[in-house]
C-alpha cells in the first residue's frame, strides 16, 4: 500500500467517545427522545393520579427474548451481506492483480503493437474495477476525463456503457479480455490448458460481481422490516408502565439507555445490509480500487520500461 493508504489513521478518537462520524446516533435520536419524553409523561401522570399506571412486570421479560432474537437475526443477516460483498470485492481485486501479472509476463508480447494490446487491456482490468463499484452505485456509464481522470484514462477511446440496452459496462469491458485471452491463445503464448485457467479467473471476477448485483437488488424483505420497527415500538411504549412503579423518576434515563440499546442495534443492521454505497460504514470501495490501481500501473510502467526483472 502506498504511504496516503486509508487503512491508517493516528489521530482517530476512541471508539466509545464518537458520536458523529461511523455512528449511526443520528438516525436513531428521534426514537430516543420520543420514548424520553412519552416516559416523562407517564411518571408524571402516575405521580399526580389518583391511580397507578404501573402494570406488572411479568410479559416484558417474555418480549425482551423475542425483541433480543429478532435483532439478532437483522443484524447478523446484514453482516452477512456486508462480509459478502467484502470478500467479493477481494476475489475481483485478487483477479485483477493475477491476470495483470500473467498478461504482463506471459502474454503475446513480441511486436510494439503486441504490447500496447497487453497495456490496453491491463489497464480495462483496472478500470472494470471502476465499473463494477459506479453499476453498484447506479452510476452509470464513463465519465468525462474532468469528472474522474483516473477512471476515465483507463477506458479505451469510444467505449461507453449500453446501460439503456440492457448491458452492463463491466460485461462490456470483460469481453477486451476475453478476446485478448483468445489471441494469446491462437498466437501460441497460451495453451490451452492456461486460456481455460485465465477464462475460469475471468468468469470468477464476473461470478463475484455478479453476487454483489446481488446483494444490492435484494434488500431485507420488507415485510421483517415493518414488524421489526413495530415490535421495537411496542416494546419500548410498554416499558415506561412496567418499570414506573419501581423506578419512579429513574425510569427516564433507563428508558432512554434502552431505546439507544436496542434501535442502535436495529440501525446497524439497517446501516450495513447495502455495503457497496457512500456511507461511513460501507465497504471503502473507492480507496480499495485506488490503492489496486496503483500497484497494478506501477507494474504496467516498469514492465513498459524493461525493468519487470525488478520485482522477482
Amino acid at each position: 500500500m502506498h504511504a496516503d493508504s486509508w487503512l491508517y489513521d493516528a489521530h482517530r478518537w476512541p471508539l466509545a467517545l464518537r458520536f458523529i462520524k461511523g455512528s449511526v446516533h443520528a438516525k436513531i435520536i428521534g426514537p430516543i427522545i420520543f420514548y424520553t419524553l412519552f416516559t416523562i409523561l407517564i411518571v408524571f401522570l402516575d405521580q399526580h393520579l389518583d391511580i397507578s399506571l404501573g402494570v406488572p412486570n411479568t410479559v416484558t421479560p417474555s418480549l425482551s427474548i423475542v425483541v433480543g432474537l429478532l435483532l439478532v437475526f437483522r443484524n447478523s443477516s446484514s453482516y452477512e451481506r456486508f462480509w459478502g460483498g467484502r470478500q467479493d470485492v477481494g476475489h475481483i481485486v485478487s483477479g485483477v492483480r493475477n491476470l495483470s501479472r500473467y498478461f504482463m509476463l506471459n502474454g503475446p508480447n513480441d511486436s510494439v503493437e503486441d504490447r500496447e494490446d497487453t497495456e490496453k487491456v491491463v489497464k480495462i482490468l483496472v478500470a472494470m474495477l471502476y465499473a463494477m463499484r459506479s453499476s453498484l452505485r447506479e452510476d452509470w456509464g464513463v465519465p468525462h476525463q474532468e469528472e474522474e481522470p483516473d477512471y476515465n484514462s483507463l477506458v479505451p477511446p469510444g467505449v461507453q456503457g449500453h446501460e439503456t440496452w440492457g448491458v452492463g459496462l463491466p460485461l462490456e469491458l470483460s469481453f477486451f479480455v476475453e478476446k485478448y485471452i483468445r489471441k494469446g491463445n491462437r498466437r501460441g503464448n497460451f495453451q490451452a490448458p492456461q486460456a481455460g485457467m485465465l477464462t475460469a479467473q475471468l468468469n470468477a471476477i464476473v461470478d463475484s460481481y455478479g453476487h454483489m448485483e446481488t446483494i444490492m437488488l435484494t434488500p431485507i424483505p420488507v415485510c421483517y422490516q415493518i414488524h421489526m420497527k413495530q415490535v421495537l415500538s411496542l416494546y419500548c411504549l410498554f416499558l415506561p408502565f412496567s418499570i414506573v412503579d419501581d423506578w419512579n423518576w429513574v425510569s427516564v434515563p433507563m428508558v432512554a439507555l434502552i431505546a439507544f440499546t436496542l434501535y442502535g442495534i436495529e440501525g446497524i443492521g439497517q446501516e450495513i445490509e447495502n455495503p457497496f454505497g457512500l456511507d461511513r460504514n460501507d465497504i471503502k470501495m473507492d480507496n480499495i480500487i485506488r490503492d489496486t490501481r496503483q500497484e497494478v500501473l506501477v507494474l504496467l510502467e516498469c514492465w513498459k520500461q524493461g525493468k519487470e526483472d525488478h520485482f522477482i
